[in-house]
């Protein structure tokens, strides 16, 4: 069995592509997919995409929620 550090050596040494696969599979196994969630959250996004482009709520620029997001968390 390998170590820790070994396994993060060799992995290190793959190619871009390959240590993205390895991520990718690790955090697969961290957050399991929930395709029922997966669901709400596509059905949440295009119903807030209509709400924006019907005018329903207002669009707020980044910048303003980035200074909001700053002074909040500001200490």
């Amino acid at each position: 069995m390998h170590s820790t550090k070994e396994i993060i050596e060799e992995a290190s040494s793959l190619p871009v592509e390959e240590r993205i696969v390895v991520v990718d599979s690790l955090l697969r196994t961290l957050n399991i997919p929930d395709p029922d969630m997966d669901k709400i959250w596509v059905n949440t996004a295009a119903r807030r995409l209509e709400e924006l482009r019907s005018g329903a709520v207002p669009m707020v620029p980044a910048s303003h929620v980035f200074d909001r997001i700053r002074e909040r968390f500001k200490r």
